[in-house]
């Protein structure tokens, strides 16, 4: 049976799409041609709250297979660039890798924050990528804020990590994972990054604990 033909791309029946999957879009840019990157290309990260309710249900966390969570984004979000004829990109899986830090930059909807760390005008700190659909056709977006959250922000990310390995004078990954060693530790490790915790757009993002802790293990294996 042949696959039908990719549905007419437009920014509100992809954005449907991926909120079905909890999924929202943390904002786009049209790239040049000589990139290869289509006319448009879209950010995707978690619609809170409810993503991680959603993605936990789902087979990738059943099967006891690694990388649940990639396994589950580059489905979900390969099934979205079939069904509107787009290319998916991951921020996951083997060179060469995506410039998603760059990307998130020129979407104008994430910014350098004080301490070096993404943050982003919906996630805050806790802003995290699943992908990005490369599609040919040039989509309308809508203006990004005109200045990052920071700007009017009293930026408590510069004091909170509890190890001072995370500030704006740099990030001392040794001295990190040292920390979280410790007892002292167990806290960032079971309810996230004090410092990515600490950024008031990130509190009002919904994100819950859970998911906080599992991208922690992650990094902390």
């Amino acid at each position: 049976m042949s696959r039908p033909p990719p549905a007419a791309a437009d920014l509100a029946a992809l954005q449907a799409a991926a909120a079905a999957h909890r999924l929202a879009v943390f904002g786009g840019f049209h790239p040049a041609p000589e990139e290869g990157l289509g006319a448009t290309l879209l950010l995707f990260g978690p619609a809170e709250p409810g993503f991680w309710p959603q993605v936990t249900a789902q087979p990738e966390f059943a099967d006891s297979a690694p990388d649940p969570l990639d396994r589950w984004s580059a489905r979900v979000i390969g099934a979205l660039a079939d069904r509107f004829g787009g290319v998916a990109h991951f921020p996951f899986g083997l060179p060469p890798y995506r410039p998603f830090y760059s990307w998130a930059l020129r979407s104008g909807r994430a910014w350098a924050s004080p301490v070096g760390l993404l943050v982003q005008d919906s996630a805050g700190l806790l802003v995290s990528y699943r992908g990005a659909l490369a599609l040919p056709a040039r989509l309308a977006l809508p203006e990004p804020p005109a200045a990052p959250p920071c700007a009017t922000c009293p930026q408590p990310c510069r004091t909170a990590c509890p190890a001072a390995a995370l500030s704006p004078a740099g990030y001392d990954t040794a001295a990190c994972h040292r920390f979280l060693d410790r007892p002292a530790g167990a806290g960032c490790m079971t309810q996230g990054c004090r410092v990515r915790t600490a950024c008031p757009v990130a509190q009002s993002y919904a994100r819950l604990a859970e998911q906080s802790a599992y991208h922690m293990r992650l990094f902390h294996r």
